[in-house]
């Protein structure tokens, strides 16, 4: 019972942390507005300080109050909810797609010694390819697809270049955690004529689950990233992606609406991790650290 108090001021503390950090982000915003000049700072031809005008970097009060402003039928702020809610659609179908195939991936690796060797190089290389040259060849390729008779959307593109991105965390991840288990408990489970599937299933998925969700956490974030670049990149317009590009166009006089539009972006990424977390405290109870003593196949 004691315990419970530190316990409640930790979880607290957990969610006074964001809120302090985005504080402290204001007030730097707002001092580096009120300190550099409109023009910058500039050593010789070499700019060292951004410029702060209100064309560049507007008052943090002025990407709030732009919400309520007229576009088109519509306000700033109901299409900014829209297109972030395309994308968010779109970045959770990349992050399941890139979970399964990252999953997939990792438990084939671990079963099979020489597929680890032989995989594991390209898996890594793989992620040295720029998602910018990769998002046009995916649609292309995806045009030329044609599923039960329907033809191949260009929101499938999305899906699978930001599942790119996301499968890479998750397999390295899982692949760990499937290695993890003790060789003794591997070998009480073998002593129980346990073959490998059901030693997968008791054991190894068990103990890959706190190795796993740190990978989804970072395959959130991916996710959002790359559905967001895939979008520029392929011209598709309706996700937050396109709408950043619009916005960019009419920031000449004043960046407000741009900078609303990252910062939607920006908390796009901050949902998909809460949701990943949700499922962190749905299975907190695999978390169990005497679990991984040493490294099996």
């Amino acid at each position: 019972m004691p315990r419970s108090v530190p316990a409640a001021g930790g979880r607290i503390w957990r969610l006074l942390y964001p809120i302090a950090a985005f504080a402290l982000l204001i007030a730097v915003w707002e001092l580096v507005k009120a300190v550099v000049p409109a023009n910058g700072v500039s050593v010789g031809s070499q700019r060292v300080l951004p410029r702060t005008s209100d064309g560049a970097l507007p008052h943090s009060w002025a990407v709030l109050t732009v919400l309520r402003e007229p576009d088109g039928r519509t306000t700033v702020g109901a299409t900014l909810s829209h297109t972030a809610s395309f994308t968010l659609e779109l970045a959770l179908l990349a992050l399941g797609l890139g979970t399964l195939v990252g999953i997939a991936l990792a438990v084939l690796m671990q079963r099979f010694e020489l597929v680890e060797r032989g995989l594991m190089p390209y898996v890594v290389v793989s992620q040295t390819i720029p998602l910018i040259a990769l998002a046009p060849l995916v649609a292309g390729w995806g045009g030329k697809i044609v599923i039960a008779g329907q033809p191949w959307q260009p929101w499938m593109s999305i899906v699978v270049i930001a599942s790119y991105l996301v499968f890479f965390p998750v397999a390295i991840g899982t692949l760990r955690g499937l290695q993890s288990p003790a060789e003794a408990s591997v070998e009480l489970l073998h002593s129980c004529a346990a073959g490998w599937w059901a030693t997968l299933l008791h054991l190894r998925l068990p103990a890959a689950v706190p190795h796993i969700l740190p990978a989804l956490r970072l395959g959130a974030a991916a996710a959002v990233i790359g559905s967001v670049v895939a979008e520029i990149s392929t011209g598709t317009a309706g996700g937050i992606g396109r709408q950043i590009i619009v916005f960019s166009q009419q920031s000449t006089g004043n960046a407000a609406r741009l900078y609303a539009a990252v910062i939607a972006a920006a908390l796009l990424g901050v949902v998909l991790t809460g949701l990943v977390s949700l499922a962190e405290v749905l299975l907190r109870r695999y978390a169990r650290p005497g679990l991984s003593a040493g490294s099996a196949r």
